[in-house]
């Protein structure tokens, strides 16, 4: 009884930003990493960022510097801040979570996506 809720996705033109939330609700223990994935028409699925419950943050090289991940480990909540989108950004965007739903052991989870549209 674990869900992920992602909202903020939108079309925007090149250049502007978007700021991407997820929740994660139900039966959790504690969250491990926390991150966003994404996958365009007839491309593969392919990590945006990610980060730990401490803090560590990854990237994909073609978001650095434009993209910054954060969370809210009180809220069960990651965010995605997304500036200077350009159109090969345009994909429909997944949460993603490891989740103790109790102490003895994780699962992955994903939530049903968010369309991102950046226009040119």
């Amino acid at each position: 009884q674990v869900q992920l809720e992602e909202s903020g996705g939108a079309l925007v033109q090149a250049g502007g930003s978007l700021r991407l939330s997820c929740v994660a609700s139900g039966r959790i223990f504690s969250i491990n990493v926390m991150g966003w994935y994404r996958q365009a028409p007839g491309k593969q699925r392919e990590l945006v960022a990610n980060i730990t419950s401490g803090g560590s943050t990854n990237y994909a090289d073609s978001v650095k510097g434009r993209f910054t991940i954060s969370r809210d480990n009180a809220k069960n909540t990651v965010y995605l801040q997304m500036n200077s989108l350009k159109a090969e950004d345009t994909a429909v965007y997944y949460c993603n979570a490891q989740i103790w739903p109790t102490a003895w052991s994780f699962y992955d989870y994903w939530g049903q996506g968010t369309q991102v549209t950046v226009s040119s």
